[in-house]
């Protein structure tokens, strides 16, 4: 028969086997206080355990004054009735406690004798090595969780990225954060907001109001990428939010300013928003944010492709608009050139032949210019042409042409609508020439010795003003002399010290080439006009007419 001795050596043995053979704190604990409760024949007994800091019963038995997960109190402990208590491991940093009733022993005295304090003390030193080594598999397992998690998080990023790539509007970006985020975490009330300047907001929600939040978009862009809404400041945002029963927003960021936020509201179950649900929603968020940026480039840049198609297709009906060739005047040699600063510009020219009331053959030489650039310039220049070609021949003179031209204008433009014009008229067979100068640039007679008489202005802008008169001027075109009609894209064009043309210089440029054919004299202008301005871009639209009598 086995001496005591051997007997508890025994037990120690098969214990530490069973306390060892588990990595279950819990079963581990368990068998522990089964072995103590057993061996001494007692009905009430605890277990604490450090937990995060914090010391907290793990195991009760037979007090229902005490419960699994309640800090650890020695004096409520004992008050329970559990009188004895023995530290688990080292006694200066123990990993916990256990408590146990006094036990009845042989003799009926309530005490634990000195043989079995030492078998509980090596049981415990015993238990607080498969304490730990519990520890460790269960930290071993957390930390794999959350590697798991990681993973399954950047997977989910990964994909949801591959579809943000493919969603080419903004809308489309919104619609997939939000099955993310709902299909994710089961939320059932949710807003998404986005905006850009010059973009209209992008909205997307259930439950949640987005107009509310958008009347405090100021504060969004002071709140961190994550927050839950206890942590918001206080202010209008998050009177808002909690009015709206949400309980985490993200924040979007383009460029290092607010471009929106995505809110949600509480989880099923009261699960809340742990410390890595808030980091998977920024990281998703902040690929939302690049996502939004290129569907609105890409929205800009369809935007741009569809605008330049219909300033080509502007640009194309407008050159219809000029002549596509110049009537032959017999004894006369006639040219003229249009190029726009944009694909659509305002200038004008045309060459129209009319009777005089005298009934002889005359043609009339036009050029204008629209204030403006672009396309609304080139509207107002298709109105001019129309204008122009539906009243030549009905009316008598140049000077009532004129008002009439600026009446009608008047009365179908804004009032920052104007245009100047050139109207020149020339009887071919005489070389009698008449003309009206509606507030446009002066144009150059250049005569046959060389001198140079200015075409000034002799009246106002078409358009302008209601009701002003118009005057008229005249001009003999003898043989060797020529007519330069143009727009100020010519004596204004500047070059890279802001100089201009000038009237000066483009006298200059005339003359030694005014015994040159009328395409070439055009040609020899606008390349003298290309090296004055150098690299610079053309600044205005550039018309030229030139009408030379041989």
């Amino acid at each position: 028969m086995s001496s005591p001795g051997v007997s508890r050596l025994e037990a120690l043995l098969e214990s530490a086997q069973l306390l060892h053979a588990s990595l279950d704190l819990d079963a581990l604990l368990s068998h522990l206080l089964r072995s103590v409760m057993g061996r001494l024949l007692i009905t009430r007994a605890v277990i604490a355990i450090e937990d995060k800091g914090t010391m907290r019963l793990a195991q009760v038995r037979g007090s229902s004054k005490l419960k699994v997960g309640d800090a650890y109190d020695e004096a409520k402990v004992r008050e329970a009735g559990i009188s004895n208590i023995f530290p688990i491991g080292d006694e200066s940093n123990p990993v916990g406690y256990l408590g146990i009733s006094k036990p009845v022993d042989k003799s009926g005295n309530k005490r634990i004798d000195e043989d079995e304090t030492e078998f509980i003390t090596a049981l415990l030193g015993l238990a607080a090595s498969g304490i730990a080594n519990a520890n460790a598999h269960s930290e071993t397992q957390r930390v794999n969780r959350d590697l798991d998690q990681r993973v399954e998080d950047l997977r989910t990023l990964l994909d949801v990225v591959r579809g943000f790539t493919s969603a080419l509007d903004p809308e489309g970006v919104a619609r997939l954060l939000a099955l993310t985020f709902t299909g994710r975490w089961a939320v059932s009330r949710y807003a998404i907001i986005a905006w850009r300047e010059d973009h209209p907001v992008v909205t997307r929600s259930k439950g949640i109001k987005p107009v509310a939040i958008l009347e405090a978009r100021d504060e969004i862009g002071k709140l961190p990428d994550a927050v839950v809404i206890n942590d918001v400041p206080e202010g209008v945002l998050k009177s808002a939010l909690i009015e709206q029963q949400a309980e985490v927003v993200f924040v979007m960021r383009s460029g290092g300013e607010a471009s929106g936020l995505v809110t949600l509201g509480p989880r099923r179950k009261d699960q809340g928003y742990s410390a890595a649900d808030l980091a998977f929603g920024s990281a998703l968020v902040g690929q939302a944010a690049v996502a939004f940026d290129n569907a609105w480039y890409f929205t800009e840049a369809l935007e741009r492709r569809r605008m330049e198609q219909e300033l080509e297709l502007a640009a194309n009906i407008q050159e219809g608009l000029f002549p596509s060739t110049l009537p032959g005047l017999t004894g006369y040699e006639l040219a003229a050139m249009n190029r726009p600063a944009r694909h659509c510009g305002g200038d004008y020219y045309d060459v129209l032949p009319y009777e005089t009331p005298a009934g002889e053959s005359a043609y009339l030489l036009c050029v204008a210019d629209v204030s403006g650039k672009g396309l609304p310039a080139s509207l107002l220049m298709s109105s001019m042409q129309a204008t122009l070609r539906a009243l030549l021949g009905r009316i008598p003179s140049l000077t009532t042409l004129a008002e009439h031209i600026n009446e009608l204008l008047y009365a179908t433009t804004p009032s920052n609508k104007y245009v100047t014009a050139v109207l020149f008229a020339v009887e071919p067979a005489s070389g009698k020439c008449q003309y009206v100068n509606a507030g446009h640039t002066q144009c150059l007679h250049l005569k046959a010795d060389g001198t140079a008489h200015w075409l000034a202005a002799t009246g106002t802008p078409f358009g302008l003003m209601s009701g002003l008169p118009y005057e008229e001027s005249s001009l003999q075109l003898d043989p060797g002399e020529m007519v330069a009609l143009y727009s100020d894209g010519v004596t204004e064009a500047q070059n890279s010290t802001e100089d201009e043309f000038g009237e000066e210089r483009l006298t200059q440029v005339l003359l030694p080439i005014s015994g040159n054919p009328a395409p070439m004299i055009v040609d020899s202008l606008l390349e003298s006009i290309d090296t004055f301005a150098g690299e610079l871009p053309q600044y205005d639209d550039i018309t030229i007419m030139v009408i030379k009598r041989l």
